[in-house]
């Protein structure tokens, strides 16, 4: 499921505005180091998806997922891409043989793996 970006990161910042006024777009642009315009551009998708650092200010400061701001973004966590990386053939495989698993089924294996089974 790919989500457009700039519309998921609105609606997550306007659902904590309802909740507090300090996340306008002015004040949410200011603490997370860009300017106000450019925020706006990107929530209505006039400009791409920022880069993975200042996707991770906004998701810390909107109290979201980094890795789901970053899917959204079509970018994936550069800690992950490393791994990927240092051993492709392997994890590649495994991706793409896991890729059609149910999630019910993935939530088990990764359960198993966190508890070292």
């Amino acid at each position: 499921m790919q989500m457009h970006f700039g519309g998921y990161a609105r609606q997550v910042r306007e659902q904590c505005r309802q909740a507090n006024r300090r996340y306008s777009v002015r004040q949410t642009a200011r603490r997370i180091g860009v300017e106000p315009a450019y925020l706006s551009k990107v929530e209505r998708g006039e400009v791409s998806p920022p880069s993975e650092p200042t996707i991770r200010r906004l998701a810390a400061e909107l109290g979201e997922d980094v890795d789901i701001f970053l899917a959204a973004a079509g970018q994936i966590s550069s800690d992950i891409r490393d791994i990927i990386v240092r051993r492709p053939l392997l994890f590649t495989e495994l991706i793409r043989r896991l890729s059609d698993l149910a999630d019910s089924d993935l939530a088990v294996l990764v359960e198993r793996v966190r508890n070292g089974k």
